[in-house]
């Protein structure tokens, strides 16, 4: 049979180790990529974002009133007009977002 061997735990792991790990730190971390949800708050994405809102809700208000040719050719012009606007804003928002 084989003899067991026994280590003290203290003697393995000096307290010593536990001070070198609270030394400061040489440099200073910054975050590259700083986000404020107000930034989404800009006036041009707001103008945008409301128009295109409000061509949607006269599009509904006008298929209640029965008027199905008009609605008919809101719905093709903002068929083209939805995702264009989205993807200017889109890029807009990223051009003008100050790092």
């Amino acid at each position: 049979m084989r003899k067991t061997k026994r280590f003290i735990f203290r003697k393995i792991f000096p307290l010593t180790l536990r001070l070198s790990l609270t030394r400061p730190r040489p440099f200073k971390v910054y975050s590259f990529v700083p986000f404020s949800p107000l930034a989404m708050l800009d006036p041009t994405i707001l103008t945008l974002g409301s128009i295109v809102l409000g061509i949607a809700i006269i599009e509904r208000i006008l298929e209640r009133w029965g008027v199905i040719d008009l609605v008919d050719q809101f719905a093709k012009v903002m068929r083209f007009i939805l995702p264009v606007t989205f993807y200017s804003a889109l890029i807009y928002f990223f051009s003008t977002f100050m790092f």
